[in-house]
């Protein structure tokens, strides 16, 4: 039996979608525990791209389980459009299971997210205006409809006919926004509902089961460690926990049940949305990066802002995931760009801080201390062994490994599965 927690260890965006489409082909079972379509795989498999927020990557093989967790906030609307573009790509959606206490995204949410982030103004956090944090906010308040209570049309009726009173106060007395017609709504949702009622299930107990017969199970991480609601970079974060004790609460199992925690990360660092960022390269090594690299949102298009490794922060993912292995992604990205830096720690108030700030305002302050590598021009992305890679390309990695004292399991030469060297 293995049981794997796959996360991102940085800002998100770092190739996840491919480690974890790897990793699926020996998994039986495939869950995703948090976030909502906020997030997103890029996945290329057999010459097509393809595009997952929500359903577990798992899907793009037949004889896989897919499960999408209780943590998940999930926008019926978005979900389906999905699951019409993987049918279109001729896979199936028959192993596909979502938990019948995940929450529902409503149109609300999504108002309330774009109202919410224009009166912020220059203040605002960068949201993808989907309405993930509202609808997390309505899970804490125990307001919120769960696929439950979404999939049975009188309790559904209920609740969204008294939040509409709530929430359509918020939005046209608060916001001078437009109040939501029920009848509009209801009628609409509760199609999506008979959709997607054949397809909820006790997830939970779906996944105890599989572990405990001793099924490979594999847990899919969304967005990063420095975007967790509690120890990421608040405010500039995420509503959920995208760190590994996410897997527990969104799934609904213990953590003794996990085996192994695999850290994704990239040669460099990037992150979309506002907040400090101290490896950050504006200038126009990082803009080569970005273009080579393809640094753009997968579900928004953003323009990711690029820098240097960042140590520092993958000590703090190390720390708090408690990873036993690492996969470094888009090491072909630094192919050519002359002498590389990483950071191995920062400096404030002159003193050399190793652990990463908790206050963004500390974090803002912080200046880079950085070890220069040479770097090399030769190009690696038909490189299918560790060995093969060029010497100064192997010492990258490997001040990697030794610094933080975890194992570099896999590199990443390219974007399909066979550009990914395992060691």
């Amino acid at each position: 039996m293995s049981v794997t927690a796959l996360v991102g260890a940085q800002w998100g965006d770092e190739g996840k979608g491919k480690i974890i489409d790897i990793l699926a082909e020996k998994a039986d079972v495939v869950v995703r525990s948090q976030g909502g379509n906020n997030a997103g795989h890029t996945v290329v498999a057999d010459g097509a791209t393809y595009k997952l927020r929500l359903v577990p990557s798992g899907i793009l093989y037949p004889d896989k389980v897919c499960v999408i967790g209780n943590g998940i906030v999930l926008d019926p609307k978005a979900l389906l459009a999905e699951m019409k573009e993987i049918e279109r790509s001729g896979k199936s959606l028959n192993g596909l299971k979502i938990d019948a206490r995940a929450h529902v995204v409503m149109p609300y949410h999504i108002a309330l997210d774009g109202l919410s982030e224009k009166m912020r103004g220059g203040s605002d956090i960068g949201t993808t205006k989907r309405g993930i944090g509202p609808c997390y906010m309505d899970k804490a308040e125990r307001s919120g409809i769960r696929m439950c209570d979404f999939t049975d049309e009188k309790i559904f009726e209920q609740k969204l006919r008294a939040n509409l009173l709530i929430k359509n106060k918020i939005l046209t007395e608060i916001y001078g926004g437009e109040a939501i017609d029920f009848d509009e709504v209801f009628g609409e949702y509760v199609e999506y509902a008979k959709a997607l009622r054949p397809y909820v299930t006790d997830a939970s107990v779906l996944v105890y089961d599989a572990i405990k017969s001793g099924k490979n199970v594999l847990f899919e991480g969304a967005q990063g460690a420095l975007l967790d609601i509690d120890v990421g970079t608040y405010p500039y974060v995420t509503s959920s926990h995208p760190t590994a004790g996410g897997f527990c609460i969104g799934t609904g199992i213990g953590p003794t049940l996990i085996d192994e925690c695999l850290g994704v990360c990239k040669s460099y660092t990037t992150r979309v949305g506002k907040g400090p960022f101290p490896t950050e390269l504006d200038d126009e090594v990082g803009d080569m990066i970005r273009q080579k690299g393809g640094e753009y949102g997968t579900v928004t298009g953003r323009a990711r802002r690029c820098g240097w490794l960042d140590l520092v922060i993958l000590r703090f993912a190390v720390r708090v995931n408690g990873l036993t292995s690492l996969a470094v992604n888009k090491l072909d990205t630094l192919t050519g760009l002359g002498k590389l830096k990483v950071c191995v720690g920062y400096k404030k108030d002159g003193k050399i801080l190793s652990d990463f700030p908790v206050d963004i305002a500390d974090l803002g302050g912080c200046e880079p201390v950085y070890e220069i590598f040479d770097g090399w021009n030769e190009d690696i992305s038909n490189v299918r062994a560790y060995g093969d890679l060029p010497l100064n390309a192997r010492k990258y990695i490997e001040f990697i490994e030794n610094t933080l004292k975890v194992k570099v399991a896999m590199v990443g030469v390219g974007p399909s599965r066979k550009q990914n060297l395992t060691r």
